[in-house]
């Protein structure tokens, strides 16, 4: 994984600015300076150089589903009998609007795809699937498993020379 992140130019600041803005998004631009030992205008230029290219794509507050009302977490396979690009992509378009939908992956194996449900509770989960998901085109099957118990939800990215054990 080193050789990848050196591949992007990354140098050992960006990389651990990254880490810091990845465990406090919220983070000013004085306490990261200073938590890299930088000034503050090259603390920024580093900052925007990392927007500008794409590799922070924005900011964001993680919020607690259960505490907002959202008991339920289904992690749902859906498989297409009919794997043409146009059935795909309307797929793919309908889906991105679909707000109750936190993650959907194209993936490998006997699904064609992956998504990750949010639902209030197992009723409101059994509307969503008659009244959303059976709807969607080109979906043929949907086999969900519900999450009893979320062990690690994470976003945080292992950026190599941050704390990770494998590179």
């Amino acid at each position: 994984m080193e050789k990848k992140l050196a591949e992007t130019g990354l140098d050992e600041t960006d990389r651990a600015l990254l880490d810091l803005l990845q465990a406090d998004g919220r983070m000013t631009n004085a306490r990261l300076a200073e938590a890299l030992s930088l000034s503050e205008t090259p603390c920024w230029r580093r900052l925007k150089r990392l927007e500008e290219r794409g590799i922070i794509e924005g900011f964001q507050a993680n919020l607690n589903r259960r505490r907002l009302g959202f008991g339920v977490l289904a992690l749902v396979q859906l498989c297409f009998a009919n794997h043409v690009d146009e059935a795909t992509a309307r797929f793919e378009t309908a889906v991105l609007d679909i707000p109750e939908v936190l993650a959907c992956h194209n993936v490998t194996g006997e699904a064609d795809y992956f998504l990750e449900v949010v639902a209030e509770d197992l009723d409101a989960y059994g509307r969503f699937v008659t009244e959303v998901l059976r709807k969607l085109p080109g979906v043929t099957s949907i086999r969900s498993s519900l999450s009893l118990r979320e062990i690690k939800a994470s976003t945080r990215l292992p950026l190599a020379g941050t704390g990770t054990r494998w590179a």
